[in-house]
C-alpha cells in the first residue's frame, strides 16, 4: 500500500473539486477526521501498521464522494476508493476494509469492527470538543445553502435530538469527549 501517494491523490481531488459551499465537509474536515482517527487509534492501542494504514486511508477517502454528490456521498466515496486505490497497490481485500469503514460513518452509524468504531468516533469527534459551536455553525451554513434547514432555532432542535441520541463507540472517545459533549448539549437547551 502506498499511503503517501493515495493521500496526495485524494487531497488534491478534494482541494480542487469540492464545492465552495461545503463549509463543514471541506478538506479541513477530512484532515480533522484523519487526526482524530489516528489519535483515537493510539488511545485504543492499535499498533498494527496495516490496520493503521487502512484506517488513515479510510479517513482520507471517507467524504471524497462529496466531489460528486451530497446525498449518498458514502457510496460515492467507496466508488472513488475502489477506482483509485488499486493504483496505489491496495488489494481488493484492503479496499473492502476501507469501504466498510467509509460506509460505517453513514448516519445512523453502524460500525461492526474496531476500526469502523474508531472512524465513526473520529467523524463526530467535534461533538465533544471546545470548537463544537464553530464547527456546528459551519454545518448549519452548509445545510442552509442546500435548503435542508431553515433557521437556527430549528437547527438547534435537530442538534439537541442528534447529540442526545449519540454515543461514542470506543472507550477512548467516551473518556475523551463525553463530558464536554454533555456541556455542549446543555448550551443548546
Amino acid at each position: 500500500m502506498n499511503l503517501k501517494e493515495a493521500k496526495a491523490y485524494i487531497v488534491e481531488q478534494l482541494r480542487w473539486h469540492l464545492s465552495d459551499t461545503l463549509f463543514y465537509h471541506g478538506l479541513h474536515h477530512t484532515l480533522d477526521v484523519v487526526n482524530a482517527a489516528l489519535h483515537i487509534a493510539k488511545l485504543e492501542g492499535v499498533t498494527d501498521a496495516e490496520q493503521l494504514t487502512l484506517l488513515e486511508t479510510a479517513a482520507y477517502y471517507h467524504d471524497s464522494g462529496f466531489v460528486n454528490t451530497y446525498q449518498g456521498h458514502e457510496e460515492a466515496s467507496c466508488l472513488i476508493a475502489r477506482v483509485a486505490l488499486p493504483e496505489f497497490d491496495y488489494s481488493p481485500e484492503q479496499i473492502d476494509i476501507v469501504c466498510n469503514m467509509i460506509m460505517a460513518t453513514h448516519i445512523p452509524q453502524t460500525p461492526k469492527t474496531h476500526l469502523e468504531q474508531i472512524i465513526c468516533d473520529a467523524d463526530l469527534d467535534y461533538l465533544g470538543r471546545a470548537d463544537f459551536e464553530l464547527i456546528a455553525t459551519s454545518l448549519f451554513n452548509e445545510m442552509k445553502v442546500r435548503n435542508m434547514v431553515s433557521d437556527i432555532d430549528s437547527w438547534n432542535q435537530v442538534q439537541v435530538q442528534f447529540i442526545g441520541k449519540h454515543n461514542y463507540w470506543t472507550q477512548s472517545a467516551h473518556d475523551l469527549r463525553d463530558a464536554l459533549k454533555q456541556e455542549n448539549l446543555k448550551k443548546l437547551l
